[in-house]
């Protein structure tokens, strides 16, 4: 069951949320690590895509991108801003309306939101989405000690990296790092697995 307050924040305040993505610097970092890593030109899904920034972003360099997120306000705005991509409304950790497997695997500060405990079942699902020889790109805000709420209602849980590792059991890990992202300013995890072939 996902945090039901962090649903209705991004729900009650998406366009506020859009502005913000949108003014912030373009997440150079990122993109330069999914260049390196993804299958070009591969069928990939963002899952937690939020105004659809980086769908679109992938969609421009030549990949078949769909994406996914929980709140219909924020697929809404990414529907209206980004019209040639496909967006549609589901969540982690069960995903439930996804049946295929892609070359590529987008998920980018979304476990974070989850309770702690569903960590592990939400990149397990995201792990079944992933075909051999595919690649997952996972990361998460990084909250030390106990969960945290910011005010306007949304979770940051708090979580061993390792829950997410061991149940990406026998991906091979191509990119791990602990840094502050480019884009946001916060401190953020980042996992890139590929499955084998």
């Amino acid at each position: 069951m996902a945090d039901l307050q962090t649903e209705a924040a991004y729900e009650a305040h998406a366009r506020r949320y859009n502005e913000e993505w949108r003014n912030q610097p373009p997440p150079d970092d990122m993109y330069a690590l999914l260049v390196r890593h993804f299958v070009a030109g591969g069928r990939t899904i963002d899952v937690g895509c939020g105004n659809g920034r980086d769908a679109a972003w992938l969609a421009q360099q030549g990949f078949d991108v769909t994406g996914y997120d929980a709140s219909p306000a924020l697929v809404a705005l990414a529907r209206e801003s980004f019209p040639w991509v496909t967006f549609h409304v589901d969540r982690l950790p069960k995903l439930e309306s996804v049946i295929a497997q892609f070359d590529n695997v987008l998920c980018e500060t979304v476990l974070m939101h989850l309770p702690a405990h569903e960590a592990a079942q939400a990149a397990d699902r995201l792990w079944t989405l992933v075909r051999p020889g595919g690649v997952l790109y996972v990361s998460w805000r990084v909250t030390v000690g106990a969960d945290q709420r910011h005010e306007d209602g949304r979770l940051y849980s708090a979580f061993d990296p390792g829950v997410v590792r061991a149940a990406l059991h026998d991906g091979i890990v191509l990119h791990e790092e602990d840094v502050t992202s480019a884009s946001s300013g916060k401190r953020v995890c980042r996992l890139i697995v590929r499955r084998p072939a």
